[in-house]
C-alpha cells in the first residue's frame, strides 16, 4: 500500500491509496481457495472443484467481497499512518479498480482540530452550600406526619364524620333484584374521600358500629354491566366499625417506620432531601457557567461535516416548515456543542481520566434502583442497548471532567438559605424565558417580513 498526501486545506485532506493488483490477487487467491475445500458443485466430488470453475462461477462476487474488505482495512491504516483523527466518515472516491487492475482511491477527510488548552484555574464559579433551617425540616416532618393516616376506633355510640374510617358489609339491588357482585364483606371508606360510587360516602356520615344502613345510588355509566348502567341501586349495609384518623406522634417510633433509625436520623435525612432538591439545580447553574466560560476561551475552527450532522440531530423532530426558522440559532447551538465537546475530550485526554468499568456499573445499579417497580425492565434496557450503557458512560466522563475542572478552578464558596436559592432559580428561569421570547419576536419579525416581499 503507498499512501500519498493530494493536498490539505484547512481541516480537510486528500490522501491517494494505491493497492498492488498482486496484493489483490493473493486475497482472493486465499478465498478461492478456503471455497474449494467446501465448495459442492454439480459434476464435481466435494471439496474437488477446480479453482478455474470457481473462478468463473463465484469471481465477481469474491472480488466485490475483497475489495469492500481492503478499502474498509487500508481506509483505517491510512488514517493511523498519518496519525489523523478524523471527524465522521471519509469520502471514498474509486479511481481505477478492477480484476486483475491496480486499485487506486482518493480518500476525503475532515480532521479534528487540535485543541489548545486555555488555563482552566482563570474559570471562576459559585459553589453554593443551602442552610436548611429548623423551622422549615419541623414544617416538613409536620406535613409527613399529617399525610399518615392513624385510625384510632370511635366509641360505639359515636356517630361517623367527614374523614372518618367506615367498615361495613353490604347487600345491593336494583329494581327489588340481586345481581352478579352485588356484595361486599368488610368494604373500608374513608368519608368525604368520594372513591367508591358517587353520592355513597356521604350517605355513612352519622352511622354508628352494628347499625343497618340503606344507601340509595346511581350506579356509574361505566358499571361492567351495561345494563345496570346509571340505574338506582339499594344498598343495605352493616356498619362493622368506625374509626377516626387522629395525628401521629411524633417520636422515634413514628421515624423508625418511615424507614429512619430515630427522630434525630429523620430529621436529617428530611434536612438532606431539601438541601439536594435545590443544590441538583444550583449545581447545573454552575455547570452552565463554567461550560460558557470555556466556549469563550477558546477559539477552534470546526469541521463542516460534524456542524452538519449535530444540526441534523438538532432538527430532526422539526416539521419541514420549521427548518427554515431560528436555523442560526440551531447552527450556533450545534457549533457550541461540538466546540464543547472537543475541549472537555481534550481536558480529559490530558488529565488521563477514565470511566472504570465499576463506575458504569454503578451508575446503572442506581437508575435501576431509582425505579423499584421497573427494575427488571431497566436492566433488560441497558442489557439489549449497548447506545444507551455508551450514552451512559459519556454522561458519567463528562461529570468526571465538570469535577476535575472545579477542583482547578477558582471556587467562591456562598451559604444561602433556602429562599435565596428559591430567587435564584427563579431569576435563572426568568432569564431563559426572555431568551426565548426575544428569539420567538424575531423569527416572528422575520416571518412579516418574508409576507411582506
Amino acid at each position: 500500500m503507498k499512501v500519498t498526501v493530494v493536498s490539505k486545506k484547512g481541516l480537510k485532506t486528500i490522501l491517494k491509496i494505491f493497492i498492488d493488483k498482486k496484493d489483490i490477487e493473493e486475497k482472493i487467491k486465499i478465498k478461492l481457495d478456503e471455497l474449494s475445500k467446501k465448495a459442492n458443485l454439480k459434476g464435481f466430488r466435494p471439496g474437488k472443484v477446480p479453482i478455474a470453475v470457481l473462478k468463473r462461477q463465484f469471481g465477481k462476487a469474491i472480488y466485490g467481497e475483497t475489495l469492500e474488505k481492503i478499502l474498509q482495512e487500508t481506509s483505517h491504516q491510512a488514517v493511523h499512518d498519518q496519525k489523523m483523527k478524523i471527524a465522521g466518515q471519509p469520502k471514498i472516491d474509486l479511481k481505477s479498480h478492477g480484476e486483475d487492475k491496480d486499485l487506486v482511491y482518493t480518500m476525503e477527510v475532515d480532521e479534528l482540530p487540535s485543541v489548545k488548552l486555555q488555563p482552566i484555574e482563570s474559570i471562576k464559579f459559585t459553589d453554593y452550600e443551602i442552610e436548611v433551617s429548623e423551622k422549615e425540616i419541623n414544617a416538613k416532618l409536620n406535613e409527613i406526619a399529617k399525610n399518615q393516616n392513624n385510625f384510632i376506633e370511635k366509641k360505639p355510640n359515636e356517630a361517623a364524620a367527614i374523614d372518618d374510617l367506615v367498615s361495613f358489609d353490604y347487600e345491593a339491588q336494583v329494581e327489588n333484584k340481586s345481581f352478579e357482585g352485588n356484595q361486599g364483606k368488610n368494604t373500608q371508606l374513608v368519608l368525604g374521600k368520594n372513591l367508591f360510587i358517587k353520592g355513597f360516602d356521604e350517605q355513612l356520615v352519622g352511622v354508628k358500629k352494628n347499625q343497618n344502613k340503606e344507601v340509595l345510588v346511581n350506579l356509574p355509566e361505566n358499571y361492567p354491566k351495561k345494563e345496570l348502567a346509571n340505574k338506582k341501586a339499594l344498598f343495605t349495609c352493616k356498619i362493622l366499625n368506625v374509626k377516626k384518623n387522629v395525628p401521629v406522634e411524633i417520636n422515634d417510633e413514628f421515624a423508625k417506620n418511615l424507614g429512619a433509625k430515630d427522630i434525630k436520623d429523620l430529621k436529617q435525612l428530611i434536612e438532606n432531601q431539601i438541601n439536594n432538591q435545590y443544590k441538583m439545580s444550583l449545581d447545573s447553574f454552575s455547570k452552565e457557567n463554567i461550560l460558557n466560560q470555556l466556549e469563550k476561551m477558546h477559539e477552534i475552527k470546526l469541521p463542516e461535516n460534524l456542524i452538519e450532522q449535530e444540526l441534523a440531530i438538532i432538527s430532526q423532530d422539526l416539521k419541514k416548515e420549521d427548518l427554515e426558522n431560528n436555523k442560526k440559532e440551531r447552527e450556533d447551538v450545534a457549533k457550541k456543542r461540538i466546540k464543547l465537546g472537543l475541549i472537555l475530550n481534550e481536558f480529559g485526554e490530558k488529565n488521563n481520566l477514565k470511566v472504570t468499568e465499576n463506575e458504569l456499573q454503578a451508575e446503572i445499579q442506581k437508575q435501576v434502583q431509582s425505579m423499584p417497580n421497573q427494575q427488571k425492565q431497566i436492566l433488560e434496557y441497558f442489557q439489549k442497548n449497548p447506545s444507551a450503557v455508551a450514552s451512559l458512560r459519556g454522561t458519567i466522563y463528562e461529570e468526571k471532567i465538570i469535577n476535575s475542572m472545579k477542583q482547578k478552578s477558582k471556587v467562591l464558596k456562598k451559604k444561602i438559605s433556602t429562599a435565596e436559592a428559591e430567587d435564584i432559580i427563579k431569576e435563572h428561569s426568568q432569564k431563559n424565558q426572555v431568551k426565548k421570547s426575544k428569539k420567538t419576536n424575531k423569527s416572528n419579525l422575520i416571518k412579516k417580513k418574508v409576507r411582506k416581499k
